[in-house]
């Protein structure tokens, strides 16, 4: 499945989500919600996918995990924080470079209307 359509359904399950639960839950309960959303479209779907570090040729594993893998093509960070900022960009950002993931979303479930919890997060090919 092309990379754009993963993610249009990974951005309208999200909505589906938010639009059921609203605001104000724990991370972990949107994850799971979001996961089966997704699953319900066919989607491969990974939950808490661990993410070694692989530092001056020694793979560590330091405790990271990625949210929710799709299709081992999008990157899901959710959060349910009063407000995203650049800290949670760079977290994405870096699960992203440590996975070799070159399309991410970043969600905050946590505010009234969804649309202004959400960031498309891409890295080019240059970074």
């Amino acid at each position: 499945m092309d990379i754009e359509k993963i993610f249009t359904q990974t951005l309208n399950s999200a909505f589906e989500v938010h639009k059921a639960l609203g605001p104000g839950l724990l991370e972990n309960t949107y994850r799971e919600c979001l996961a089966y959303e997704l699953k319900q479209r066919n989607l491969k779907v990974e939950t808490e996918k661990s993410l070694p570090v692989v530092y001056k040729k020694i793979q560590l594993e330091c405790g990271y995990r990625i949210d929710i893998l799709v299709e081992n093509k999008v990157i899901i960070e959710l959060k349910a924080v009063e407000k995203l900022n650049d800290i949670h960009l760079a977290q994405i950002m870096s699960y992203m470079k440590l996975s070799d993931i070159k399309l991410g979303l970043l969600v905050n479930f946590n505010t009234h209307y969804l649309k202004n919890g959400i960031k498309r997060v891409a890295l080019n090919h240059h970074q």
